[in-house]
């Protein structure tokens, strides 16, 4: 079993280019109204919201793709990329209660976050 992950998005196109810009990871599948990227054991989709069917309700930014990193100065690293390439940051780089966390905002609407996990209780 294969599990896909797909987000419903304005523009794939635009998504998909952001996506292989910040990660130099390029889609298996491209076509104006989707696109497909396969990530260790799973595919991650971007659909064009108007052509999903059944239609899905009207919402605002409610998703975000997350990626783990291992320390806090990859963290600062991937912000300080997302500013060079002129990415909208929402979050500057900042501790939280689940650790060391930065976030910026995608096409889609859609959010980017990167983290550096805080050490976990017990």
């Amino acid at each position: 079993m294969t599990p896909y992950l797909l987000f419903y998005v304005e523009n794939p196109a635009d998504l998909a280019q952001a996506i292989e810009a910040l990660f130099g990871l390029a889609p298996v599948e491209r076509s104006p109204t989707f696109v497909l990227f396969v990530l260790d054991g799973m595919r991650l989709g971007f659909w064009r919201v108007d052509g999903v069917e059944p239609a899905p309700q009207p919402r605002g930014e409610n998703s975000e793709l997350s990626i783990s990193v291992d320390t806090r100065e990859a963290v600062d690293r991937h912000h300080a990329g997302w500013q060079e390439k002129g990415l909208a940051v929402l979050q500057a780089p900042t501790e939280m209660d689940f650790g060391y966390t930065a976030v910026a905002s995608l096409p889609g609407p859609f959010r980017l976050r990167v983290f550096r996990p805080g050490e976990m209780p017990g």
